[in-house]
C-alpha cells in the first residue's frame, strides 16, 4: 500500500491544484479534456517516474547507494504499470457514456484477441518453458503487433496496447530475451528520435512566456509533492529520512515516460498545446535535475540497506 503513495499523493494533489490554478489560464482548456478529465490527465504526468532513465542512472550509483536505487525502481515499476492503466482509463473516461456504444465486430475481435493472448502466455507460463529462441523472438513482434492492434481497434493509442502485450509475455522467455542490450539500443537510438519527433509536435506560439512559468510552476509541485510523499509514507521499514529523500529525488525524473503519456494525451486532445509545451519542459528539467537532486539530499552518510 505505501509504494503506492509515492504515486497516488503527486497525482491526488497535482490534479487538483492543474484544475484550480491551470485549466483557468488562457489555451490551457483541451478539446476533449476539459474539467477533471483535463486536470487528471496532467496529473498523471505530474505523478509518473522515468523507469528506463531511472535503469541508467541506478547503475551509474556508487555500490554504497545501489540498494536505496533499487527500491526506487521497484517503485517505479508500480509507477510505470498505473501509468498505462491510467492512460486507458482517461482516455475511455473522456470518450464518455458512448464509449461502448456503436461498437462493430473489430472491437469484439480486439477483446478477443486480447484475452486470447493472456490464455496463450498462462499455456506457454506452463508448458512451453523453454521453447528455441527463435520462438521467443517470432512472438516478440507478434504479440506487440497484436496488442497495438487491439488497442488501436477500441480507440486507445497504439502504445498502450502494445505495453500490455508486452507484459503479457511469459516472464520465462523474457528472461532470456538480450533485455538489456535492447533497451541500451533504445536509449541510444529510438529514445532521442521519439524525444525529438515529440519536440517537433510543439506549437512554437504556445512555448510563451506564460506557458515558461507553467513549467517551472509544474516542475515544482512534481518535485516538491513527489519528495514528500515519499518522505511522509517510506515506502520500506528502517529508511532514514536521507534515504527516504534520496528515493524521492530519483522518482521525479520524468523522462521519456512522460514524453509518451503526454503525446498520447495529446494525441487524443486530453491536453492543450500549452499543457503538452509545459510538460514537454517539465520532463527535461526534472531528469537534469534528477542526478544532482539525489547527490544534495544522500550527503556521504552511508545507507542502509533497504527491503
Amino acid at each position: 500500500m505505501r509504494r503506492t503513495v509515492a504515486l497516488g499523493i503527486p497525482f491526488v494533489i497535482g490534479t487538483i491544484l492543474v484544475k484550480l490554478f491551470f485549466l483557468p489560464l488562457h489555451g490551457w482548456q483541451a478539446p476533449h479534456g476539459n474539467g477533471w478529465i483535463g486536470a487528471m490527465s496532467i496529473g498523471l504526468c505530474i505523478s509518473v517516474s522515468a523507469l528506463p532513465v531511472l535503469i541508467g542512472i541506478v547503475r551509474e550509483l556508487e555500490p554504497v547507494y545501489r540498494p536505496v536505487g533499487q527500491l526506487a525502481l521497484k517503485l517505479a515499476v508500480v509507477d510505470d504499470a498505473a501509468l498505462w492503466i491510467g492512460l486507458a482509463i482517461l482516455q475511455f473516461a473522456a470518450r464518455g457514456p458512448d464509449a461502448l456504444h456503436g461498437w462493430t465486430g473489430f472491437e469484439g475481435l480486439a477483446v478477443l484477441l486480447l484475452i486470447g493472448m493472456a490464455f496463450l502466455s498462462s499455456w506457454a507460463t506452463r508448458n512451453l518453458k523453454n521453447p528455441p529462441i527463435w520462438v521467443i523472438w517470432a512472438a516478440v513482434p507478434a504479440y506487440l503487433a497484436a496488442g497495438s492492434w487491439a488497442s488501436h481497434e477500441l480507440g486507445l493509442h497504439e502504445l498502450i496496447g502494445a505495453y500490455f502485450a508486452g507484459a503479457l509475455m511469459p516472464p520465462r522467455w523474457v528472461r532470456r530475451l538480450p533485455v538489456e542490450a535492447v533497451g541500451t539500443f533504445s536509449l541510444i537510438w529510438l529514445a532521442p528520435m521519439f524525444f525529438g519527433h515529440s519536440g517537433l509536435r510543439i506549437d512554437g506560439d504556445a512555448l510563451t512566456w506564460p506557458s515558461v512559468i507553467a513549467s517551472l510552476l509544474l516542475v515544482v509541485i512534481a518535485i516538491v509533492t513527489k519528495i514528500l510523499a515519499v518522505w511522509i509514507f517510506p515506502p520500506a521499514p528502517g529508511l532514514t529520512h536521507r534515504q527516504a529523500l534520496g528515493i524521492g529525488s530519483l522518482l521525479q525524473c520524468k523522462g521519456l515516460m512522460e514524453i509518451v503519456a503526454a503525446t498520447i494525451l495529446h494525441a487524443h486532445g486530453m491536453i492543450s498545446e500549452f499543457a503538452f509545451a509545459s510538460l514537454m519542459v517539465l520532463a527535461v528539467i526534472s531528469t537534469t535535475l534528477t542526478g544532482p537532486m539525489f547527490r544534495l539530499v544522500s550527503g556521504r552518510s552511508r545507507p542502509q540497506t533497504a527491503g
